[in-house]
């Protein structure tokens, strides 16, 4: 009875061995061929992003050519503005000068205007008394009662000094009113031409001082185009530095996978040979470690909750803009961040915007997924580091661009990709 049963045991044994051996094989076909189908893929992503590294820093570099050509500009005008108040502090002093001559021709037009006015009464006193006396006929009356002819050579030299006394007075009166209506004319020049000149040179000085604030303007368009640019720059070398890796990881993951199958086989394979060769025996199990208080209780399935908390925000639409992720807030001092599932870290370092940030490869029933942990105050995992489910990989925290103390998760299926996250939502438990 012992033979037979040894017989059938046996055989069963090989035949479970043989199907797990062939089912073994076929998975590591399927996985290779996935593996490199991934892998062309992943090449593919990094050729694509090494040509926009590439097409930045010729952004970049266009970018600060102009920045220098629009300095150059800002410099010469600059220059110009330099040259144009220096000119209108010169002709402010020579339009302060100015008005000090004006001011003087004004005291001198005051006692032209004097003059005339005394001139003028002179004229009329003198015309009223030849109205009064008979003008010219006590002329002829001074000179017909002379004496003797010397008197009256005398008194035709008196009468013809005094007609030519009121002759100069009448040609002086002339002159100092042409001399009045010159100066006022030339007051009325000197003060048109320097209003038009000091009108002329502020209106330079306010045209080069909007070319400078357009300057200026550019300039710091510029800038924020440049720092953009270069942020995005930042942004592929960081997706450069995650594609580098992964394939090591992925391919590591699918080992891992490939040898816990294996021996899953084979502790099966043992298990049923121990159960036909023994009628009973004691079974043992292991305990898992006690997970910290604040880490989420492990779940079955593939996939576990990555930390606890409350969910703040979900995959989808937000804030004008898409969340790719789904993110879990915890006030709490150490709060732990644990692995999702099976796996190897792809990379684990600090990024502008994730901050402290892990990115880990998984290789589930042939099929690679990729999680991220962003935000995190601090890794505890290394680069090409084997994790399992629930294991510890970080602390929560606030780092990078953050508004409070969270994880952002990501899932990713296939390697991970820039900006091509997937709902975690029937795939992780939260």
């Amino acid at each position: 009875m012992k033979k037979p049963f040894i017989s059938l045991a046996f055989a069963t044994t090989v035949g479970i061995g043989s199907m797990l051996g062939g089912f073994t094989s076929k998975a590591e076909a399927e996985s290779l061929s996935s593996l490199k189908k991934k892998q062309d893929e992943v090449k593919s992503q990094q050729s694509n992003i090494n040509s926009s590294i590439n097409d930045a820093n010729q952004k970049i570099s266009n970018l600060q050519g102009q920045q220098a050509d629009v300095q150059s500009e800002m410099e010469r005008i600059d220059l110009a503005i330099g040259d144009t108040n220096a000119k209108i502090r010169d002709k402010s002093a020579k339009v302060d000068e100015t008005k000090a001559q004006i001011s003087k021709l004004q005291d001198e037009i005051k006692v032209i205007q004097d003059r005339i006015q005394k001139r003028n009464l002179l004229l009329k006193d003198r015309a009223r008394n030849y109205q009064e006396n008979g003008g010219m006929v006590n002329y002829l009356d001074v000179l017909m009662g002379s004496s003797s002819f010397s008197d009256f050579v005398d008194r035709a030299s008196a009468v013809a000094t005094i007609m030519q006394a009121d002759q100069d007075i009448l040609k002086q009166a002339e002159a100092d009113k042409q001399e009045l209506e010159q100066k006022q004319a030339q007051v009325k020049k000197d003060l048109a031409s320097l209003q038009k000149l000091l009108d002329d040179l502020q209106t330079m000085n306010n045209q080069l001082s909007a070319q400078r604030a357009e300057k200026d303007k550019l300039l710091a368009s510029l800038q924020v185009q440049e720092k953009q640019v270069t942020e995005e720059k930042m942004s592929m070398q960081e997706q450069a530095q995650v594609l580098a890796a992964q394939n090591s990881a992925i391919q590591k993951a699918i080992k891992d996978e490939q040898d816990r199958q294996a021996e899953q086989a084979r502790q099966a394979a043992a298990a049923a040979a121990a159960a036909k060769s023994s009628s009973g025996g004691n079974s043992t199990s292991s305990a898992a470690a006690a997970p910290s208080v604040s880490a989420p209780p492990i779940s079955g399935g593939a996939f576990t909750r990555p930390a606890s908390g409350v969910i703040s925000s979900t995959y989808g639409p937000r804030w004008g803009t898409f969340h790719y992720g789904v993110d879990f807030a915890n006030s709490g001092s150490n709060v732990p961040i644990v692995a999702a599932a099976d796996g190897v870290v792809v990379t684990s370092h600090y990024s502008s915007s994730y901050g402290n940030v892990v990115y880990i490869a998984h290789s589930i029933n042939g099929q690679v997924y990729t999680t991220v942990y962003a935000h995190m105050e601090r890794s505890l995992v290394s680069n090409g580091q084997s994790v399992r489910k629930g294991q510890q990989i970080g602390i929560m925290g606030n780092t990078g661009e953050s508004t409070g103390q969270h994880l952002h998760f990501e899932l990713y299926k296939g390697p991970w990709a820039y900006h091509s996250a997937i709902n975690p939502a029937g795939i992780v438990p939260y």
